[in-house]
């Protein structure tokens, strides 16, 4: 065990030093000077014609230097095709959207990246944590750009807010609150007809059977997807990609993470969804995490969902969606020139899926890459492993597992469905 651990942490540290290095472009992709041509337009295929799905089909084909010229989805009524491996064998596209469930991101990724297209993943970019490094080092190994969407990363209020904090503005950080993040429910409820035009069996994939019902293949339906074990993390992994992104960020841990973990309150009691479908929530305890700094994180309620109200020596900066507040108000008061002079410089994106096309067409590392979005999304699921088994628990971030705790360390992946397993 001790090699193994070892060689994690070798990899893990020239992964992080490969973040800055140049990328080798597929040659289809390049224009006569070894970069996209001028006028030329990336191909995209999009995976997954869901809500997120159309909102993204938008936004990219509202660009001039991007075009989705084709659609993958179980649903036939809403793609080209119903098996994204067609997709992936096209040899006109560059680069795809992953616009699946969560529970689909991490074989969607992992077989992308070994098509040798580049990749945008829609958040959580995982369902465990074990999939996350997979994702990782399926990128790295095919040398392509893969963009997590987290974008508040491209949004100048979080990036001056962030760009403050690691730069004293507050002094040194004593503790962050966060939002209190509700954790998935059981699957109770019972099974319908499948739809005619839907491949139910492949929607489920590598999660266990389960029966149709369109308040599950709603991702945000009564109750959604989203809600369910099964498919996802609850709100940890919906809005708190977005919050804790921004924790991860400000306190300079895209590396990294926490090193301590625990929970105040009652035990945590599952609730498991039933007709008739209500809005309701299982009892859940408050979550709290500390980092190898010392600093804390309250996951108490009292930062935005998107982000976290951070209390230092000087001051208080608190991080919403696309902005932000602080105590006193003046801290805000930087123009984007006196940011730009700060000792502390994080990477400035204006536009998310911009940023994405720019750097397939540069050859470079995005904003929100593949090792952040794992990171981010690799706290997310310590707080319901947290809730889930209820005790004090000792994080190890380089080697991405817990120490002397073989129950939580058996929560960091889970079994997939036979003909859905992940590539080795």
């Amino acid at each position: 065990m001790k090699s193994t651990a070892m060689d994690r942490r070798t990899f893990i540290k020239a992964g992080a030093a490969a973040l800055a290095m140049p990328l080798f472009i597929p040659s289809h992709v390049l224009g006569g000077n070894g970069r996209v041509g001028a006028n030329d337009r990336v191909n995209l295929g999009l995976i997954g014609v869901g809500n997120m799905g159309r909102g993204l089909l938008g936004a990219f084909n509202r660009r001039e230097d991007a075009q989705v010229i084709m659609r993958a989805d179980v649903n036939k009524a809403r793609g080209d095709v119903q098996d994204y491996r067609r997709l992936l064998e096209r040899k006109d596209i560059d680069a795809v959207i992953d616009a699946t469930p969560d529970h689909w991101h991490s074989l969607v990724g992992i077989h992308a990246a070994q098509a040798g297209k580049h990749i945008y993943t829609e958040k959580p970019l995982t369902l465990t944590i074990s999939e996350g490094r997979l994702m990782v080092e399926a990128s790295r190994r095919n040398t392509i750009v893969h963009q997590t969407g987290q974008q508040q990363r491209s949004m100048f209020g979080n990036y001056r807010a962030c760009m403050l904090i690691r730069n004293g503005a507050i002094g040194k950080v004593l503790r962050v609150h966060g939002a209190d993040y509700a954790s998935p429910w059981e699957n109770g409820l019972e099974g319908e007809a499948v739809p005619e035009d839907l491949d139910w069996d492949r929607w489920v994939g590598p999660a266990r059977q389960t029966p149709y019902h369109p308040g599950i293949y709603n991702r945000r339906g009564q109750p959604g997807s989203v809600w369910l074990r099964d498919f996802s993390g609850g709100d940890w992994t919906n809005w708190g990609p977005h919050g804790i992104d921004q924790i991860q960020w400000a306190l300079g841990m895209d590396d990294s993470g926490p090193v301590e973990l625990w929970t105040e309150g009652e035990p945590f009691e599952p609730w498991v969804m039933r007709e008739p479908l209500r809005r309701a929530g299982p009892r859940r305890p408050r979550v709290f995490m500390r980092y190898a700094n010392g600093t804390e994180v309250i996951f108490d309620g009292r930062g935005h969902q998107s982000g976290a109200h951070f209390v230092g020596e000087k001051g208080e900066i608190t991080i919403t969606r696309g902005g932000a507040r602080s105590d006193p108000p003046q801290l805000l008061a930087v123009s984007p020139e006196q940011l730009g002079q700060m000792p502390v410089q994080l990477e400035r994106s204006g536009n998310h899926h911009g940023n994405f096309i720019e750097c397939i067409r540069a050859g470079r590392r995005p904003v929100a890459d593949v090792e952040i979005g794992h990171r981010s999304a690799t706290v997310c699921h310590l707080g319901n492993i947290a809730r889930w088994v209820g005790r004090r628990l000792r994080w190890d971030p380089v080697a991405e597992r817990f120490k002397d705790d073989d129950e939580a360390n058996a929560l960091l992946d889970r079994e997939r469905r036979k003909g859905y397993e992940l590539p080795a």
